[in-house]
């Protein structure tokens, strides 16, 4: 995969946004497509959003708008797979594996269940 390219740049962002700010008590998991032209192994399809081709992300989000943590979505997940969890179970899980048992208030909406 190409990924490897961008891949410390992209952990170094991740890393300063949940350093740098204090979230609020209402968090939302998110997907997004960033809208992508080039050629990878990873680029998604989704009929429902405005942009339909690119990169496909997930965010935890603030009430804000705030980013606090995010993950590139790279394909099927074998290990996953393997411990038997859902693909929205995992994704949520590790979103929020920094905020977890602090009382927060997690929102989704529908289209992030039908993966």
């Amino acid at each position: 995969m190409t990924d490897w390219k961008i891949r410390d740049l992209f952990e170094i962002i991740r890393t300063n946004f949940s350093k740098l700010y204090n979230h609020s008590k209402y968090l939302a998991v998110d997907e997004i497509i960033v809208k992508f032209k080039g050629r990878i192994v990873f680029k998604q399809y989704i009929l429902k959003k405005r942009k339909r081709f690119g990169i496909k992300i997930f965010k935890l989000c603030d009430s804000t708008g705030y980013t606090y943590d995010m993950n590139v979505y790279l394909g099927r997940d074998r290990q996953r797979a393997a411990q038997h969890l859902t693909a929205t179970h995992a994704t949520v899980a590790n979103l929020t594996r920094g905020v977890e048992g602090f009382g927060h208030k997690l929102y989704m909406d529908n289209l992030f269940f039908l993966r």
